[in-house]
């Protein structure tokens, strides 16, 4: 069921000014925005040193907080068993039916030992929340110049099953001088970079649950509290061309390491995590998204190289998405087919099912030399540019969300998926009148 005139059931009050003050760093070089070349490769240059940014000084909208929402990653072998009994609780990600409580904590007490062994095979822990931080601090530098109204920026990074959790995000803001009657902007900003709910949608459900204790009725007994923290969503960017180029740079700079007589026939095969067919089934648009990415990726390589889409990081018995990224690679190695490139096309940065999944199981176990990967996005100033580029758009575009966000799946029956999306469309009317 769609939603019905979500705006008309949250409350029209406007979120107070706020008197916030943040200091935005100045001493990073920042690089300007690229300039294509050939529909990939970019022109970088260095920008001047920007003086420090206060909202005093330049902004009549900010401060305004950045956060970064993601699944998140142990950060060391001890954290492991903590985060599985997160992961596998969440019945948005891994639905178990009505046995969800039981079989969660069994599934992650019996699954920690290989996987300590798994993260200790990469460096002790998850490069995850690193290249986070990082992203969203060199974004936030970005957006403190080109879009002086809303700054400064401060960034923050909410994990859905690891630290910092979205509790520690969320009480960080009110710390910092957001809320609490001072009203204030922040902006979830998903590092998925296409909408499913058992991720973005399983984040917002996690935002709007703790927003909800910490700043709703149940935190003051009222029904919108005055001077709350005005949020917005951006909620999916498959097809951004910033996006796009990033992925297709790192493409080609694989490539370029074929011989030129092999180069034209090597396979790309994009690789996504995968999902539950049961989540497919009910109508959840990642699936068509993600072959939105990878069709765009394509366009912006010319076609230059044959292509197919596979899932990978299947967990259980049950029915997901295929074919499989290990499966895939197994069945062309077969067919005599081994100079295959492996992309990333649904992480923003490393993590487990980059460096372990796909380098050291399906990579390493393949055993032939022409089977690679493309580098992950990380700190690519491609990449950053873009995402500060998708949030200066969204922030000039003084929309609470996308017209998508709005929109239940056909299949879904979820409560909580409902009333967090009247929750998130309902901003609109704070933001209008800020």
């Amino acid at each position: 069921m769609a939603l019905r005139n979500p705006l008309g059931q949250l409350s029209r009050h406007a979120a107070k000014g706020s008197t916030l003050k943040f200091a935005a760093t100045s001493t990073s070089l920042l690089w300007l925005p690229p300039t294509a070349k050939n529909g990939v490769e970019r022109r970088q240059s260095l920008a001047t040193v920007v003086p420090p940014v206060t909202q005093d000084v330049t902004s009549s909208k900010g401060p305004t907080a950045m956060v970064f929402m993601n699944m998140g990653g142990p950060s060391t072998t001890d954290q492991v068993g903590d985060f599985l009994s997160r992961l596998f609780a969440d019945a948005d990600l891994i639905p178990l039916g009505r046995l969800q409580n039981y079989l969660g904590p069994l599934i992650s007490r019996r699954r920690t030992p290989k996987i300590q062994k798994q993260y200790a095979a990469i460096g002790g822990g998850s490069p995850i929340r690193k290249w986070s931080e990082y992203q969203s601090t060199e974004m936030c530098k970005i957006l403190d110049k080109i879009s002086p109204e809303t700054a400064p920026h401060k960034p923050y990074v909410a994990f859905r099953y690891a630290d910092p959790l979205t509790e520690e995000m969320y009480t960080k803001l009110l710390e910092d001088g957001f809320g609490n009657g001072k009203g204030g902007r922040a902006v979830a900003f998903t590092q998925y970079p296409q909408y499913s709910c058992s991720t973005t949608g399983s984040s917002l459900n996690e935002l709007w649950r703790w927003r909800n204790r910490l700043e709703g009725k149940k935190a003051t007994g009222e029904l919108e509290l005055e001077g709350a923290i005005t949020w917005s969503v951006i909620d999916r960017w498959p097809v951004h061309s910033g996006l796009v180029d990033a992925i297709a740079k790192n493409v080609q700079d694989t490539l370029a390491t074929y011989p030129e007589s092999r180069r034209k026939d090597v396979v790309l095969l994009f690789s996504a995590h995968s999902l539950p067919m049961s989540v497919v089934n009910r109508g959840d648009p990642y699936p068509a998204e993600v072959g939105a990415t990878v069709y765009s990726v394509m366009q912006r390589l010319g076609f230059s190289n044959p292509y197919r889409l596979c899932w990978q990081s299947q967990v259980g018995p049950s029915a997901w998405l295929g074919a499989q990224t290990s499966t895939t690679v197994e069945e062309y190695v077969k067919k005599g087919q081994t100079d295959l490139v492996l992309i990333p096309v649904a992480f923003t940065s490393d993590h487990i099912e980059t460096l372990y999944e796909l380098d050291q199981e399906v990579i390493g176990e393949a055993g032939h030399e022409g089977i690679k990967r493309a580098a992950s996005l990380n700190d690519s100033p491609i990449f950053i540019q873009a995402l500060a580029d998708i949030a200066l758009d969204h922030l000039r575009s003084g929309e609470s969300c996308s017209r998508q966000m709005g929109l239940r799946c056909p299949g879904c029956k979820s409560e909580r998926c409902l009333e967090q999306k009247k929750f998130f469309v309902g901003q609109q009317a704070s933001i209008s009148v800020r």
